[in-house]
């Protein structure tokens, strides 16, 4: 049986050791891994965009690659791809944006002051007057005994947020302090989670406060968008988004209050109290702001190596094609923002792991490979994927999602993201012990980073994930040790993520990457080659979904079978 050592290792783990030594096997090379990404990241990609002859190139070139690898097509009616129907917004000027207190009205300046989008099919944003209600953090958590709303009609109304979770800044013997996880993001910190609450509620628009801490990223990285965005096409009766989303700079927002007869800080205080009430803040939102509307058709890239024992049960692995396209100028006069780590080297990560299968003998079950559409753009095209699955989610038995490698070198440690949810995690520390490496959980758990690359689609649906992501944390690199690793994740955070200068260079040092590309490799032979179904643990919100489709990975029932193109949704 032709594998790699670390994957050989990894089956052994828990058995009877083998009295020989294991042969060498097929690799990942560094070589392709920075081939895939160099041309990926290239300018002739545009920065890998929806709807833009960037995203022509980078599909068939996945496809050419998916093939090369030795991958059979894993699409809609034997092809390679799924079709993803979206729309396009870009706020156009002339952008009219005021805020009115009493008589007195204050313009609103984009992006400096605020930091809008629409995800709604429409070509013209109107708000008139509409009341700003500040919702705390906006959290509904019914069984942490938690609740900002009260029961507060939000309809017609701009909804003001605080980032992240209501605990976030708690400090020691306050109530709330640990009752969301500290400085551990849960779902009800995140941007999207905020956004959706809002809508839910009627809300007209809804507008987050922005504090880089908070939002594990800066200002710059909010404003990288410039006004556009995407959603997936909504179906009939589907819940309509806020007619306006976005972000509020902090000092923009402390002005705001202070105007108001508000602090700011005095108002974080009272949020982290389960006693908090929504507040009126008497000031209004005006909008009347021009939208670029176009209707346009991705594909998420999937390939396949049918199982020879168990087809109809899969092992998934995922990352995104698409990056931040063409945006304003740099400094330097660069406008591509070409996504080289992010996520062009994952692509090639999991090319190299398809390509390693390939090579071996085939698995007993089926492997899918899964290159999303839209990953920037709020998880559309894995959304869309788990909306309308090609392969049942309930005999999916994992997903491991690729999203941006480091670049630094070869690591003494492996990340662990989202900490406490599945046994996958004890599949991860044996991998890692298998290459003499040890487990760190996420340094920056502040931000969020489970909930934030597509893996989590599968996970609402209940399927156990592993997400390797460098931007969880600062690695114990070989070469520096972890401030090496901080050095090189400050770097790319502060700089280059979403930005121009994630680019690809000859001068990287992808052992690292390769360590990674090895370790999701021997993971996923491991569960494509035996009968292990891991389980979600008692604490997770996702083991409850996956608990309901148990019958059907014992054989006590048939997963319902895969849709035709576009029938239905969930």
């Amino acid at each position: 049986m032709r594998l790699s050592r670390l994957a050989a290792g990894l089956v052994l783990l828990g058995s009877v050791a083998a009295a020989a030594p294991v042969p060498p096997g097929p690799t990942v090379s560094p070589d392709r891994l920075s081939e895939i990404a160099r041309v990926l990241a290239s300018d002739e990609f545009q920065g890998r965009s929806m709807g833009t002859p960037g995203e022509e190139r980078t599909v068939n070139y996945l496809i050419e690659q998916f093939r090369a690898a030795g991958l059979e097509p894993g699409g809609e009616n034997g092809g390679w791809t799924q079709t993803v129907p979206m729309i396009r917004t870009q706020l156009k000027t002339p952008m009219q944006l005021s805020v009115r207190q009493g008589q007195s009205a204050t313009p609103l300046r984009f992006p400096e002051d605020v930091y809008l989008s629409t995800v709604r099919d429409t070509q013209q944003v109107r708000i008139a007057n509409a009341p700003i209600v500040f919702v705390g953090y906006g959290t509904h958590a019914p069984e942490r005994g938690w609740d900002d709303f009260k029961g507060a009609d939000l309809k017609g109304k701009v909804a003001l947020f605080l980032v992240n979770d209501p605990d976030f800044e708690a400090a020691a013997g306050e109530p709330v302090a640990g009752k969301f996880g500290g400085k551990t993001m849960t779902y009800y910190g995140r941007w999207t989670y905020k956004f959706d609450e809002a809508a839910r509620r009627g809300a007209i628009a809804a507008l987050i406060v922005h504090e880089t801490e908070g939002a594990g990223y800066g200002w710059n990285v909010v404003q990288s968008a410039i006004g556009e965005n995407f959603n997936i096409v909504l179906g009939q009766g589907a819940q309509q988004p806020a007619l306006l989303q976005g972000w509020m700079q902090r000092p923009a927002a402390e002005a705001l209050l202070k105007r108001a007869g508000y602090d700011y800080e005095t108002l974080k205080r009272q949020a982290r109290s389960a006693a908090f009430k929504p507040i009126d803040l008497k000031t209004t939102l005006s909008a009347n702001v021009p939208v670029d509307l176009k209707r346009i058709t991705s594909r998420n890239v999937l390939g396949k190596l049918t199982g020879a024992r168990f087809p109809n049960e899969t092992v998934s692995y995922g990352g995104h094609w698409d990056a931040y396209g063409v945006g304003a100028p740099d400094k330097q006069g660069r406008t591509i923002r070409p996504g080289a780590s992010d996520d062009a080297l994952g692509l090639a990560a999991m090319i190299e792991i398809a390509r390693l299968f390939a090579a071996g003998p085939r698995p007993q079950r089926t492997l899918l490979f899964a290159a999303w559409t839209a990953e920037e753009r709020g998880l559309l095209g894995s959304e869309y994927y788990a909306q309308r699955p090609l392969y049942p989610h309930e005999t999916m038995v994992a997903n491991l999602t690729l999203d941006t490698l480091q670049t630094a070198g070869p690591s003494k440690d492996v990340l662990l993201i989202g900490r406490g949810q599945s046994e996958l995690e004890r599949y991860l520390e044996e991998g890692a012990r298998a290459q003499r490496r040890y487990i760190t959980p996420e340094t920056h758990p502040e931000r969020g980073l489970f909930y934030r690359a597509d893996h989590f689609t599968l996970a609402k649906r209940g399927v156990p994930v592993l997400l390797s992501m460098d931007l969880a944390g600062s690695h114990d690199l070989v070469n520096g040790g972890r401030p090496a690793g901080e050095q090189w994740l400050n770097d790319f955070t502060t700089s280059c993520y979403h930005q121009t200068c994630d680019a690809w260079s000859p001068t990287w040092d992808l052992a690292g990457a390769v360590q990674e590309a090895e370790l999701f490799h021997a993971i996923g032979n491991r569960l494509a080659n035996s009968r292990e179904w891991p389980k979600w643990y008692a604490g997770s919100e996702f083991r409850k979904v996956r608990e309901e489709s148990e019958a059907v990975r014992q054989g006590g029932a048939a997963p319902t079978p895969a849709p035709a193109k576009g029938e239905r949704g969930r």
